[in-house]
């Protein structure tokens, strides 16, 4: 959340329910909705961090609102993240730790984890493809994001293939 608002204050100020529909707008249904109240509480961390700036402005027959304005350090801040190339999490997988210590404890058959994972990822890719039939191409962000997510799945899902074939090659886990 916290790259996410100074993102959207790179923008221009706002105040926190302002960021939470900006924020909203942008992913869709694709992602949960947004806590306000996690909203407020990254806006005084920020803040506290001196990366962004609150200020009272005054409104015609309404209490004044609490804006927010991303400051240099933000931006810097900002800036160095996106620069930043995003890992995946391929290595240290819990999947993958759960399939390799189960065959090597005895407990559990890694073939049945792959089969409950594979109906697990089969699951998630059904929910995507509704989620995309639901956006019917009408927000691209969200539609990419859901394409993302689908084609991480069935990478994911050729990933199981191959450990399967490796175990019934005699592959020991």
């Amino acid at each position: 959340m916290k790259y996410a608002l100074l993102a959207l204050l790179a923008q221009g100020p706002a105040h926190g329910y302002e960021l939470k529909q900006s924020f909203e707008s942008r992913f869709g249904a694709v992602w949960p909705p947004v806590n306000i109240g996690q909203v407020y509480s990254t806006l005084q961390r920020l803040e506290r961090d001196h990366l962004v700036r609150g200020r009272e402005v005054e409104q015609a027959g309404r209490p004044p609102k609490h804006v927010f304005e991303i400051t240099e350090a933000g931006l810097a801040a900002l800036s160095e993240w996106l620069r930043e190339t995003s890992t995946g999490a391929r290595i240290r997988d819990e999947f993958f730790m759960k399939l390799v210590l189960a065959g090597m404890a005895g407990i559990e058959d890694p073939m049945l984890l792959i089969q409950r994972q594979r109906e697990r990822f089969l699951q998630e890719l059904r929910a995507l493809n509704e989620v995309a039939i639901s956006l019917g191409g009408a927000q691209k962000v969200a539609s990419l994001l859901v394409e993302g997510a689908s084609l991480h799945i069935q990478a994911d899902l050729k990933w199981l293939d191959l450990w399967e074939d490796s175990i019934r090659e005699g592959v020991t886990l």
